[in-house]
């Protein structure tokens, strides 16, 4: 039985990727939510799923880009670490801006190694986040690519890298997808057997309300798993 409180996705108000950017600059402004602070939250919500699916022994390896989205996974690859996870880190264009540039630095500090694994049994998909486009930059392509054609399990946080809707285009084909603080419509297009779960990203209900979305139940569960 699964640790997270499943909903249906009739329950769930899905928002178009524009809406919901809208909706998360709103709720940093308004609430003073600090970067930093979510980022933390999506890590952690990031590193808990994938210690849900994966074994202690997997060797995981994350993906991560130069973004608030790559900041993410930097602090699940900490999180993971610090629970005595195998954790690499492929890293394609390198990391210089600050905020993502310190969570490295904290992440290799708690035992996450800098290295692009052959053969890895859980490749994570952190590179680029909800304001990415297409084309991708070659190297993205490529490492997309080797990774959908490992047997490795796929899981991206929040829209998977190079999707934007076309399942012609080359994006990571995810098994899991850990969508952040609301349903994103473009996920729905995702082929059926991707398992979709939302997490809470630390959003005042208010902020729902405001935008017309129903809050989601994360009184009983920080992350909820969504049925087709």
């Amino acid at each position: 039985m699964s640790q997270f409180k499943t909903i249906s996705h009739n329950d769930v108000d899905g928002l178009e990727i524009a809406r919901f950017k809208e909706m998360d600059y709103y709720a940093v402004e308004e609430y003073d939510l600090p970067i930093e602070l979510m980022m933390e939250n999506a890590g952690l919500q990031l590193a808990t799923l994938i210690n849900f699916l994966v074994e202690k022994s997997a060797i995981i390896q994350i993906g991560v880009g130069n973004g608030n989205n790559g900041g993410g996974g930097l602090v699940a690859a900490r999180r993971l670490a610090a629970w005595g996870y195998n954790v690499s880190l492929d890293i394609p264009l390198g990391i210089t801006k600050k905020l993502p540039k310190s969570q490295l630095n904290r992440a290799l500090k708690f035992g996450a190694k800098l290295a692009i694994i052959d053969a890895p049994e859980v490749w994570v998909d952190a590179y680029l986040g909800f304001s990415q486009r297409l084309p991708l930059p070659a190297s993205y392509q490529h490492r997309i690519e080797q990774a959908n054609k490992s047997n490795a399990l796929k899981i991206s946080l929040d829209i998977p890298t190079g999707f934007l809707g076309n399942s012609d285009d080359i994006y990571f084909k995810v098994n899991h997808v850990l969508s952040l603080a609301a349903a994103k419509k473009i996920l729905s297009k995702l082929p059926s057997e991707a398992t979709i779960y939302l997490a809470d990203l630390g959003l005042p209900k208010v902020v729902y309300d405001k935008f017309g979305v129903t809050f989601p139940p994360f009184n009983n569960s920080t992350i909820l798993k969504i049925e087709s």
